[in-house]
């Protein structure tokens, strides 16, 4: 059985969870917008992203595992995103043909083995059954929009509409969108929204903090430096010490994940990445004192 989301990844398909994470984060550095230039990276970034969100999620894995590329209908992956077109939102496809779709879904809609209709007591007296015209559906917003809150546009009923993300919010974390459920007979339900908050593979989230790896030349790890850093938010400076070892974090207050109970925000972490000069690049005569004067051990 074909499948071929392992191979967009470059991994096979009894990959372990560690093994599938390390894969998405290697390849979403190479083919990211912002490093890779050529003409196919950001469609091939998207790819990538897209199979991340199907491989790491257990139910859905477990789904492709199950049917393979026969839910693309026989088609590889890569053909089957082509096909859609460069103007349709790969991720919004996926989360129909994965069970993430809107209408009567579970949940808040009342999904499919349950009573799809609410109860209530109508005029006359007597017992009413009205539709619920809610409706349950996963949203997949970008990780910088869940750390500082933004807006977020999505589909729903033919209908393209721009959602306030608070910020902070985390995977599982449930919104409500009032009026923007069914309508019928002049009654509209409302929209609940399940959030899938999308990895970035320069960060991660350790409960209301975050933490980013920053490359350190070797000068300013033995003499000490500022190096500029690129935030979520904004540029930084840091002041890097003398003597800092590979590994090292560096606190900066504040700039962490809001927390939505106590409206404190977390703290950014910043682990240094020594890096090492290329022997060859160096003048002959600093490598020839380095060799003598360097200690072995």
């Amino acid at each position: 059985m074909a499948k071929s989301l392992y191979e967009t990844l470059e991994i096979n398909d009894n990959a372990s969870e560690s093994e599938i994470k390390k894969a998405y984060r290697k390849l979403a550095r190479k083919y990211h917008p912002d490093v890779n230039k050529e003409a196919s990276a950001e469609e091939k970034f998207k790819e990538i992203n897209a199979a991340y969100e199907i491989l790491s999620d257990k139910e859905k894995k477990a789904q492709y595992d199950m049917h393979g590329d026969a839910m693309f209908g026989g088609q590889n992956f890569h053909d089957f995103s082509r096909a859609q077109g460069g103007n349709v939102d790969l991720d919004e496809i996926l989360r129909q043909m994965f069970g993430g779709g809107g209408g009567f879904g579970g949940g808040f809609g009342g999904g499919a083995g349950g009573n799809p209709f609410g109860g209530g007591f109508g005029g006359g007296g007597g017992f009413h059954q009205e539709p619920n015209l809610d409706i349950e559906t996963r949203v997949t917003i970008p990780f910088s929009v869940a750390v500082l809150g933004g807006t977020h546009s999505i589909s729903i009923n033919g209908e393209r509409i721009d959602v306030k993300i608070p910020a902070g919010i985390d995977n599982g974390g449930k919104m409500r969108v009032k009026g923007k459920g069914h309508a019928q007979n002049g009654r509209a339900g409302d929209l609940y929204l399940i959030v899938t908050v999308a990895s970035n593979p320069e960060y991660e989230r350790e409960g209301d903090n975050l933490v980013k790896n920053f490359d350190v030349p070797l000068y300013a790890a033995l003499f000490g430096d500022k190096i500029t850093i690129e935030t979520l938010e904004k540029e930084i400076k840091l002041k890097v010490p003398a003597g800092t070892k590979n590994g090292q974090r560096f606190r900066v207050k504040e700039m962490g994940v809001m927390n939505r109970k106590t409206k404190v925000r977390g703290d950014l972490y910043l682990k240094a990445n020594i890096v090492l000069p290329k022997v060859e690049d160096l003048d002959e005569d600093l490598v020839t004192l380095m060799k003598e004067k360097l200690p072995k051990e």
